[in-house]
């Protein structure tokens, strides 16, 4: 395991490990499942899959909603591949693709995501989304999850709560938050908010540190530990659901927070005093 990413050759890779490619100059990594047969299953924005779009990843940030538009109505190849002849093949309204590596890798290096990191290795690794304390599946047990879900799709796309990096936590562990308005599971996502995180609380110490190092010093450590309280290896608001209980899971969920919407009407349809004319009850709606 390299200090800050492990990268390495195509021959080291093997089915159901999770790979990562860095894009545009280091600034943020694209994530997938290896499932043999030189193939990754892979997550993004519906319209950003097809390997013409791997191309345009060394230039684009993934969570522009102005990308470029690889859709099409059919799960049907997007795009041609010289090697591959289903590499771009998704379902319809789905951002669950399949790429061959070459595609998938675009202009950049392969990197494999790390499990069962020790705290202290995790928290060496200043920059989030290559490694995580948590304990990986069986490859096999990883595999029919990406493959599953490449035939019936990992929800809506989101940056922060549900991205690539979260797609291929969740294929090796089978781990999903139990509260879905939260932040996902993303290492790379908890980077970009504990940055801001760490300044702010760390600001307070100003009035007790002379020393810019010392100030940087707390910083750096509140960055790390606010990456650490968000790994999902340590998370306590995350349980083991089954790929093919994901749908319902997440149907649940939304079935819950419906409930909590339509609780919170009749509370305040109750308030509306009797004698109200009817006229008038719009007001209190």
């Amino acid at each position: 395991m390299g200090l800050l990413s492990h990268r390495v050759e195509k021959s080291e890779i093997v089915a159901g490990d999770h790979i990562y490619t860095w894009r545009v100059a280091f600034t943020y990594s694209h994530h997938g499942i290896y499932v043999g047969g030189n193939k990754v299953v892979h997550f993004n924005r519906e319209q950003n899959i097809g390997p013409s779009w791997f191309s345009s990843l060394s230039s684009f940030d993934p969570s522009s909603e102005s990308a470029p538009d690889f859709s099409a109505s059919s799960s049907k190849v997007l795009a041609t591949c010289p090697t591959f002849p289903d590499c771009g093949f998704r379902q319809p309204k789905s951002g669950v693709g399949l790429s061959c590596l070459d595609c998938f890798l675009g202009d950049g290096s392969l990197y494999r995501f790390e499990y069962g990191a020790t705290p202290s290795i995790f928290l060496a690794k200043f920059r989030g989304g290559t490694c995580t304390t948590a304990e990986s599946d069986p490859p096999e047990t990883v595999i029919h999850r990406a493959m599953y879900l490449l035939q019936n799709g990992f929800g809506n796309y989101d940056v922060f709560k549900n991205n690539c990096e979260d797609f291929a936590l969740y294929c090796k562990t089978g781990l999903l938050s139990l509260d879905q308005t939260a932040l996902g599971r993303s290492g790379q996502a908890a980077c970009v908010v504990g940055a801001p995180l760490a300044a702010l609380l760390s600001s307070p110490l100003k009035l007790f540190m002379s020393s810019p190092v010392g100030l940087v010093t707390a910083t750096a450590v509140m960055y790390c530990m606010s990456r650490y309280a968000t790994d999902v290896g340590v998370r306590t608001d995350v349980i083991k659901v089954s790929v093919e209980d994901i749908g319902l899971f997440r149907g649940r969920k939304r079935s819950k927070e419906l409930a909590e919407d339509t609780e919170s009407c009749e509370a305040q349809v109750a308030i509306i005093p009797t004698d109200t004319p009817a006229s008038k009850r719009h007001r209190y709606r």
